[in-house]
């Protein structure tokens, strides 16, 4: 065998590695999508069925309990973040990731489903709770998992561009729902939005969920069973022993998840409620800031592959603690859709810093054994306190004449991942932190 062969055969080999693994991003944010797609549909659709479990009250009151109930889906995440984290660390992502796309799309088909308050009373608003507490289970589990395998999967030296596939997926999500949302928009009246329409998009997301459980069926799994036979593997214990890593995802993810939320789910009410936009400017406001936002994704995580993890994270608190409150003041009295747009973009463009590296960088802090646990148990508490209160705190202080002290609310928060990402050591060239 010659050399010329050797080396066409390794040239070969190597491509057909990185098919295998670029399937593998495929398949598991492939359910990343529609997990994030049943979630956030709530979240779009919520001005259009508020009225349909909570008749009572003006429609800043009915924003503001559909609101508690989405912060309410946040709440389960840190049980969802244990179990699965549990699930993928003792049995392995694949399986971990299977059920909790199931789990999700259950719930968006009995929301899909249900009825109103005119029709069971007050039956409705508690199982409308049920059914969110229950995505909220699935979600909480998703993201740890996800991350985990996708960092495994990911080709050495380029995971931050690979990683960052998950927040294309899980913004992708987020927009998919908002297209959908925009589209009935077009072909239905606002009545019929009112009535039924809103139930479109929950039923899609269950649909979708077919494909996703095909794809992921198909994915190798990646941990080790020798790792997942471990007795600390997916256990408190194992996590325990890794706390100051526990403690610093906290950190980060607090401000991270905050300004997260606030620049995307929140920001189509903000500009309908603070800024008076119509519901439709709005939607097309931010389905075109989200395109955007999804593709520069693998940009921003190819960058932390060349400066690193920890100044990308420097980048991020730096500016969403100084750029925050100037933004969400001018978006405040904003007239035209376009200068909505460059603001809310520029926000987004300060997030892409942290969500572009999110996952990767959780899982780079964390040994085998306890990764998923780590990631996904961390991300959900801070989740569920600072990111899926986001639009609950914010009513809440507009409803109080006090909608300014949520910037500074927010803009405090982005300087605490600042303090925290100071404390990231400076690794090898292998971890880019």
């Amino acid at each position: 065998m010659t050399e010329a062969t050797v080396e066409t055969q390794k040239t070969e080999l190597a491509a057909s590695d990185t098919r295998k693994r670029i399937w593998a991003i495929v398949g598991a944010s492939s359910g990343n999508l529609v997990e994030w797609f049943d979630f956030y549909v709530y979240s779009f659709c919520s001005l259009y069925f508020a009225h349909i479990f909570f008749p009572t009250g003006n429609p800043t009151t009915q924003l503001l309990q559909t609101a508690g109930i989405f912060a309410a889906g946040f709440l389960m995440r840190p049980i969802g973040g244990w179990l699965f984290g549990w699930i993928a660390d003792k049995h392995g992502r694949k399986t971990s990731m299977l059920i909790s796309v199931c789990m999700m799309c259950f719930g968006s088909l009995v929301i899909a489903c249900l009825p109103g308050y005119a029709t069971i009373g007050t039956w409705a608003p508690a199982l409308l709770l049920l059914a969110r507490l229950f995505q909220g289970l699935s979600v909480g589990g998703e993201y740890g998992t996800s991350a985990t395998y996708m960092s495994e999967v990911a080709i050495e030296g380029r995971k931050g561009f690979y990683a960052s596939f998950q927040y294309v997926t899980l913004i992708g999500g987020q927009l998919m729902a908002l297209l959908v949302v925009v589209v009935l928009q077009q072909i239905l009246t606002d009545a019929q939005l009112h009535q039924w329409g809103w139930r479109i998009p929950f039923a899609l997301g269950a649909v979708l969920a077919l494909v996703a459980l095909w794809l992921r069926r198909s994915l190798n799994e990646t941990s080790e069973k020798s790792t997942r036979a471990l007795k600390e593997a997916g256990s408190l214990k194992g996590l325990w022993r890794n706390r100051r890593a526990f403690v610093m995802v906290l950190g980060f993810t607090a401000g991270g998840s905050l300004v997260f939320y606030t620049f995307t789910t929140y920001m189509q009410k903000y500009l309908v409620n603070t800024a008076g936009m119509s519901t439709s400017v709005a939607s097309v406001v931010m389905t075109a800031a989200l395109f955007i936002y999804m593709l520069v994704q693998p940009l921003f995580g190819a960058l932390s592959d060349k400066i690193g993890r920890r100044n990308s994270m420097l980048c991020f608190g730096s500016l969403a603690a100084i750029g925050t409150v100037p933004i969400l003041t001018a978006l405040q009295n904003v007239s035209s859709p376009f200068a909505a747009f460059g603001l809310v973009m520029l926000a987004l463009l300060i997030a892409s810093f942290y969500t572009s590296i999110s996952g990767i960088l959780k899982a780079e802090m964390f040994p085998a054994q306890v990764r998923a646990l780590g990631v996904g148990l961390s991300y959900a508490v801070a989740n569920a306190l600072f990111g899926g209160s986001a639009e609950y705190v914010a009513l809440s202080l507009k409803s109080l004449g006090s909608e300014s002290s949520f910037f500074w609310y927010v803009s405090v928060m982005g300087a605490v991942s600042f303090l925290v990402s100071l404390m990231l050591h400076r690794k090898g060239k292998g971890m880019k932190l």
